[in-house]
């Protein structure tokens, strides 16, 4: 066969291969000049691009969003440094594959003289002993270990392993960093859909590339979507306004029911409540139901809301929390989810205490530490004869019958106990109830003189 003959065989073959693969996987990048975003880490002088054109190999975690390069990013390491590229995936992987990976790279490192990285994606899915299996070969160096997770690796990961690896945090792309990604993908004759011919506008591009929350990934996913759906005219293929709207019908914003996404979008309500910002509040609370979140979920939290961060500023508050919770259980979509926001709203507007959050924590403090004090006699209830020669209630003075309804020097802790919990803040309502308690407190005072 001639050489032009055998290059024509190659290039044929290769494309037949290219047949069978998403596009996605076909434009991933080979090396750090392919690679788009993560410039915080691999730009030019950064730590781990230094470490990668160096080729000084250290175990780290990758921890960030789907489709931002962490899967590429360890393979281009593994190319750099001339290392044998071994992966497993948390997800259908157990003990037996780890075991079976160590020894490929033992075999590696004796017969070839080879170097070896262990990929573990989804590795916040191991449980405590799988990820104890890796520690004695990342300490020997056998192998190099990198780890990639979608989940926050204080929690997921155990310190063993931590402690073995540092972690590089992957920034969700911009959408110039999205539209660069397409844009070769467009172009690209070897790899990409130059070979199709295709055309899309820029606005069209532009929404193509915003949409899907800087998920490389899923961007090239639905730009090669949208290409099968179009068809051929004049050797042509116009993605048009119709065919992408189908194929961007559905949200792709990130948000994990069970994950940190969902945990820092509830917290960032909470807090934009908490710091009296209507509008910020009203943003969280659609971003968490564009994301699918329950509206039964936020009107919980946004009882516990009411009582932790308003309490007795304005005791409305919670009555509008209750209210919202019970329409949205009774109507639904759409009509619950604006009685949620309406209350979200007047939370958010509303004078702010933490009062009694702060008096109630303080309180459980105290009983764990105190024990089970005895009730003072006064306090007790005598419904028995025996109870009565005992004394139960005898001394107890009853409110309504005294000055101002109140019983001046009472005491109602057990004994050697008198602390003030609830100490109301001068906003709203508590205003009010502090001059109230200030009053009672100075009858007291008199009460002992």
């Amino acid at each position: 066969m001639s050489r032009s003959s055998s290059r024509e065989a190659d290039l044929f073959a290769s494309q037949e291969r290219n047949l069978y693969k998403p596009l996605a996987d076909r434009l991933r990048p080979t090396k750090l000049t392919e690679f788009f975003g993560q410039q915080h880490l691999v730009g030019q002088g950064k730590s781990l691009q230094q470490a990668i054109e160096q080729s000084k190999l250290h175990s780290m975690i990758f921890w960030g969003p789907p489709g931002t390069g962490k899967t590429t990013l360890a393979r281009i390491i593994a190319e750099q440094c001339q290392a044998k590229f071994l992966t497993i995936s948390a997800v259908l992987s157990g003990v037996k594959d780890i075991r079976a990976a160590i020894d490929e790279a033992k075999e590696t490192l004796h017969m070839h003289q080879q170097h070896s990285i262990l990929f573990v994606d989804e590795v916040h899915r191991f449980n405590k002993a799988q990820q104890d299996a890796f520690l004695p070969f990342v300490e020997d160096g056998t192998v190099t270990f990198i780890g990639a997770t979608t989940e926050n690796p204080s929690f997921e990961l155990n310190n063993a392993l931590l402690s073995r690896a540092r972690v590089y945090v992957l920034k969700a792309l911009q959408t110039e960093d999205i539209k660069q990604v397409l844009q070769r993908a467009l172009t690209d004759k070897e790899k990409g859909l130059a070979d199709q011919h295709i055309t899309i506008d820029d606005e069209s591009l532009e929404r193509l590339a915003s949409i899907v929350d800087g998920d490389a990934r899923r961007a090239l996913n639905l730009l090669e979507i949208a290409a099968d759906l179009t068809e051929e005219v004049d050797g042509k293929k116009i993605i048009s306004e119709d065919i992408l709207k189908d194929v961007l019908q559905q949200s792709y914003r990130r948000f994990d029911k069970q994950g940190e996404a969902f945990y820092d979008l509830i917290s960032a309500l909470h807090k934009s409540v908490r710091g009296s910002n209507p509008d910020a509040s009203l943003y969280w609370f659609v971003r968490m139901l564009d994301g699918g979140c329950d509206p039964l979920y936020i009107a919980r939290r946004v009882v516990r809301m009411a009582s932790e961060d308003i309490g007795n500023a304005d005791p409305r508050g919670l009555q509008l929390a209750l209210n919202a919770w019970d329409v949205q259980e009774r109507l639904g979509h759409p009509e619950g989810e604006l009685a949620i926001a309406q209350a979200i709203i007047y939370l958010a507007c509303t004078p702010k205490s933490n009062a009694v959050y702060k008096a109630f924590n303080q309180a459980k403090k105290d009983v764990q530490q105190s024990g089970s004090a005895e009730v003072p006699l006064h306090l007790r209830n005598a419904p028995t004869k025996l109870m009565d020669e005992l004394g139960y209630g005898k001394t107890y003075r009853y409110a309504h019958d005294e000055p101002h309804a109140y019983a001046a020097g009472e005491q109602y802790f057990p004994e050697g106990m008198n602390p003030h919990y609830y100490q109301p803040l001068p906003y709203g309502l508590e205003q009010k109830i502090s001059e109230r308690l200030a009053f009672l407190r100075n009858l007291d005072e008199k009460a002992k003189q």
